[in-house]
């Protein structure tokens, strides 16, 4: 093959709408209406063939209809007042220049394998990638001084055929960068920027692309170059593809690659924050650079753990990379050595006993200041999840707290509806989300509500329809097979949706353990049913894909044909529709295996009623009033049993209370069904949402660790190397710290009130008493141990010999079950004690 260059050849833009281009580069037209309007009016046909993607759009659309909107008054009208809208984005004041001044300089990067932020860029596989997407959004929205580091996939995930048999066909399709909102970040010499990386045996070139989002830029590494091998090039082919060499490679490259690639264009961030543990390596390669710069490995470490932050998406254990000793040695040997270190040092930043093996999430865990799960109940399963490994801490106290999830109100919210609630509630719901505003919502008349949503539903169903004759005509199937679709789903038929990765733990199939009760349900006379399933299963996942097999077979029933649908492709463009336009979301993942999902805000946000497990956000949420709980909260011995409970429940909410809700009519509205959706809208709303999710980030995490991480920095490091030499210290001495003896006046029973006193004398060797803290440890005394712990630091009254210091405290006693102990851990105003959990409990006494 020879050689050759690429161009894209665009017609050139009238002068009048000439800003256009600008407009088709930014994700900003994502989230506005008036922005995405824009492109469709000049050719509605071309825009839906270009995949509502405004770059490809411009590369395809004629001189001839630029020309002609160029000279329509009322286009013209429309292209100032988005730009209008634009400029004024751009430029006016947000909410971090107003709360956080000082810290304008101070650069948050997000480190995410995937970013869902339109289906014209298919860099998404899920759930992840979507929040991450969303959360780059709000950063933009509220002025953050924010970048994204990701990859730029060549295929993307993969787009999903089912064939006639009702098997899932993954076909990847090869994105013409060309076409993508993307450009290239440049070099010097005006070249596209490349980074060098070194892997076992090569050199590899991985290229810089940028991606604007509004105020902010997400720079994605592309390592499809004719300067690397057939096989490099294709590490950034697919999303989670390839054997564990393969994934090692491409996570060395979003982490240390991304690292590398931001000091190449002079990015330098202030809080690094990891999206899940595919990126964790970057804490390696910043470590290593700190070395380069002459700090030891210790304080290098400590510097770079002052600044970094984590959040872990996964509640199984299974669903964190780890890698073998051996792919390790092989890939960071020569990093090691550059550190200055012993291969078994850099393992054990990483090193997991129970799994034998480097683990990324304990790699971003144990190296980052703060930690979080991603809803209340994840954080508590991530903390059972990780017990082991923070030996001495009590279950509460392990440092990994929970930011819940929320969703980018602009994105998902339909038009129709943003119109009526921007008449009743204010233009500014959508920016300012606090409750008072969204309270607002009663005011709605209810008929003005409910046509809204019967209006999105007819679209719903048309979509729907137009996806399952595509579906059918590509199979060949009968022509009665094809032209029977425009019979399905009603807009007067309740209507279920259940769209999401068919991953076996999210029960997609939990409806068909009762079939029987199934049919009875969708053909009643008067209260049918009608059931939307969407949704791709991992390639290599079978028992997913058995699932879309088997809802394709029942679909295909006479009993259930028309009445249960399984369409194919779930990408965002079709989330939209099915979140904006079917009557109830359904959710039934086995507890606690959900960490947050987020699909279930987007429907609320557009006035869908949820039905839900109670797992990940919804237990946040739900108050009894704004949706249906399936199941309790209660754990079970086997998942057969509780699968077997959770149909059972879904079956009876259904029937009891959901479907007769729905059909209850007063003058033809269903007005019991409208109150409930709008106290969804209001109860959820404001709350799940990430302008919010942001915000907390930045408030609890963000803000935090810049102001340590630049203390850290400061007085050429002085800070960190002091903290490693404490840390040093303590793990060298803490042997030696012993309980002499212990003084109460505690008795089997006391009385509310009254005071609880202890003394204690502990042998502390060659430590200061400064370095530690002795602390009452208390809580209510349960079978399992104490729960709901309080910690009250004792006060040092004198050393009574050598190295043996006495310590007082004293608690006053609430009312019921006490136990209470007392301890010794580190202590010191540079470090949480977390970060090294030596801790010494009393002997009983």
């Amino acid at each position: 093959m020879f050689p050759f260059r690429v161009v894209s050849v665009t017609p050139k833009l009238p002068a009048s709408i000439c800003r256009l281009k600008e407009l088709a580069y930014d994700f900003w037209f994502s989230w506005k209406p008036e922005a995405i309007e824009l492109f469709r009016t000049v050719k509605p046909d071309l825009w839906r063939e270009a995949g509502h993607n405004p770059a490809r759009f411009l590369i395809k659309v004629s001189s001839e209809d630029l020309e002609r909107v160029a000279r329509d008054d009322d286009y013209l009208a429309m292209y100032r007042r988005v730009f209008e809208l634009y400029d004024r984005y751009k430029s006016e004041e947000t909410w971090f220049a107003e709360h956080y001044p000082e810290h304008k300089e101070d650069v948050v990067v997000y480190f995410s394998a995937e970013f869902g932020l339109h289906e014209s860029h298919p860099i998404y596989s899920g759930g992840l990638g979507l929040l991450a997407g969303d959360h780059c959004k709000s950063a933009s929205d509220l002025g953050l001084p924010f970048v994204g580091v990701g990859l730029l996939y060549k295929h993307g995930y993969f787009t999903q055929k089912i064939n006639a048999e009702g098997r899932q066909e993954a076909v990847y399709p090869h994105l013409n960068f060309i076409e993508l909102p993307i450009t290239p970040v440049y070099d010097a010499k005006g070249g596209h920027l490349t980074v060098k990386l070194e892997l076992p045996g090569r050199d590899i070139f991985i290229l810089v692309w940028k991606v604007k989002v509004g105020r902010i830029w997400i720079y994605l590494l592309d390592a499809d170059t004719p300067k690397n091998t057939g096989d490099d090039r294709r590490l950034t082919g697919t999303l989670y593809g390839g054997d564990h060499q393969y994934r090692v490679a491409q996570e060395i490259l979003l982490g240390v690659g991304g690292v590398k690639a931001l000091y190449e264009m002079g990015v330098l961030p202030r809080v690094w924050h990891i999206n899940e543990g595919h990126a964790a390596f970057l804490i390696l390669q910043r470590i290593r650079e700190l070395v380069a710069k002459g700090l030891t490995f210790n304080t290098a470490r400590e510097v770079v753990r002052a600044s970094t932050i984590f959040t872990t998406h996964t509640p199984v254990p299974a669903g964190h990379d780890v890698f073998s000793k051996e792919t390790i040695e092989n890939f960071f040997a020569p990093a090691a050595k550059d550190m200055g270190v012993e291969l078994e040092t850099l393992l054990e930043l990483a090193w997991d006993r129970e799994r034998e093996g480097f683990n990324m999430t304990l790699l971003a865990l144990n190296n980052s200041c703060l930690c979080n799960g991603v809803s209340r109940l994840h954080g508590k399963v991530s903390r059972k999840m990780f017990l082991g490994h923070y030996d001495g801490l009590h279950p509460e106290e392990i440092p990994i707290t929970a930011i819940t999830n929320g969703v980018h109100l602009e994105t998902w919210l339909a038009k129709e509806l943003r119109d009526l609630y921007f008449r009743y509630l204010g233009k500014e719901c959508v920016e300012k989300v606090g409750p008072e505003i969204w309270e607002k919502v009663e005011n709605i008349p209810d008929e003005e509500l409910w046509r809204v949503h019967r209006f999105l539903k007819v679209q719903m169903i048309d979509f729907a329809r137009s996806s399952l004759k595509r579906q059918r005509m590509r199979n060949y199937e009968l022509s009665k097979r094809i032209h029977e679709v425009d019979e399905y789903l009603s807009p007067d038929v309740l209507t279920i949706g259940f769209a999401r990765r068919f991953a076996t733990y999210k029960r997609a199939a939990l409806l068909f353990r009762d079939p029987g009760r199934l049919k009875q349900l969708i053909n009643h006379p008067e209260r049918p049913v009608r059931f939307v399933f969407a949704g791709k299963a991992h390639p290599a996942d079978m028992a997913g894909q058995d699932l879309i097999k088997r809802i394709y077979d029942l679909s295909n029933e006479p009993d259930f044909r028309g009445k249960v649908l399984l369409l194919e492709d779930y990408d965002i463009h079709m989330a939209r529709h099915l979140l904006q336009g079917v009557d109830v979301w359904m959710n039934t993942p086995r507890r606690p295996m959900e960490a947050s999902g987020t699909s279930g805000q987007k429907a609320a946000l557009n006035g869908l009623i949820n039905i839900s497990t109670l797992d990940g956000w919804w237990p946040e949420a739900y108050d009894g009033n704004n949706g249906f709980a399936v199941g309790t909260e209660c754990n079970y011995l086997n998942e057969e049993t509780q699968d077997q409970e959770d149909c059972h429940s879904l079956f009876v909410t259904l029937e009891e209370k959901l479907i007769p809700m729905y059909y209850r009519r007063e003058a033809g509205l269903p007005r019991e069904w409208v109150r409930m959706m709008k106290h969804s809208i209001k109860t959820i709303v404001p709350v799940f949402n990430t302008h919010r999710m942001v915000a907390e980030y930045t408030n609890k995490f963000y803000i935090p660790a810049a102001r340590r991480g630049n203390d850290f920095r400061n007085n050429n490091y002085e800070q960190g190397e002091r903290v490693s030499r404490l840390k040093q210290l303590l793990r060298e001495h803490w042997d030696q710290v012993k309980f002499v003896r212990i003084e109460t006046n505690g008795a089997p029973k006391m009385y509310t009130g009254q005071k609880l006193e202890v003394k204690v004398d502990i042998d502390l060797g060659q430590l200061d008493h400064g370095s530690v803290a002795v602390e009452l440890f208390c809580g209510n005394a349960v079978d399992y141990g104490l729960k709901r712990i309080k910690r009250v630091v004792m006060d040092h009254i004198e050393e009574i010999g050598s190295g043996v210091h006495r310590f007082s405290g004293s608690l006053v006693l609430p009312q019921g079950g006490l136990g209470y102990t007392v301890r010794v851990r580190p202590a010191s105003p540079d470090f949480p004690y977390t970060e090294l959990p030596l801790v010494k409990w009393a002997p009983g006494f």
